[in-house]
């Protein structure tokens, strides 16, 4: 029984994912998504840094994503994260796709069936491709990614900075805590 409780609260995290994306494959106003994009360096394991809250993702810590090349096109995704309360792992296995020119930083992703939602790279370290700021369709959805589980501070400032310009709340921002293996 417990082995079908896991996967069924995997779909339950996509659907609920997907449903509040779902058709929101835009971008906020007053930003633009990163141009010279190159997926294959982007390709790889992301360490979520700081996120705005939402139920699929409600008490996860030692959140990452990683981005693979699919066979026929467009990227799996795979996010994984820990649940303190239950004392395991949970993950989702999704699929992204452009939305336009593979070298613009615009995607649509979805964890449940045709339902897609916006990932939109808005800023980019687009030397060394260390960490990057995603957004949703509107100014409720960011996301603060690195490569590694920590950012150092002037870094983190300046991505916060950037995101505060956006007119998001940086406030409300949970810092993602990584301390399991």
């Amino acid at each position: 029984m417990n082995n079908f409780i896991k996967p069924t609260r995997r779909v339950l995290l996509s659907l609920i994912f997907s449903i509040s994306l779902g058709g929101c494959l835009g971008i906020p106003e007053n930003m633009e998504p990163v141009q010279g994009f190159e997926l294959d360096r982007y390709l790889g394991t992301w360490y979520e840094i700081a996120r705005l809250d939402h139920s699929f993702e409600r008490g996860l810590s030692n959140v990452s994503a990683q981005y693979s090349q699919r066979e026929g096109g467009g990227v799996t995704v795979i996010n994984r994260g820990y649940d303190e309360s239950k004392g395991s792992w949970d993950d989702a296995t999704g699929k992204a796709f452009f939305i336009g020119d593979s070298s613009v930083g615009q995607l649509k992703v979805s964890f449940f069936g045709p339902f897609y939602g916006a990932y939109n790279i808005v800023a980019l370290d687009q030397e060394t491709y260390q960490w990057s700021l995603v957004v949703g369709p509107d100014t409720e959805y960011l996301w603060v990614l690195a490569r590694s589980t920590s950012l150092e501070k002037p870094v983190l400032d300046r991505i916060l900075s950037m995101a505060r310009s956006y007119g998001f709340n940086t406030d409300e921002l949970i810092i993602v805590e990584h301390d399991q293996t």
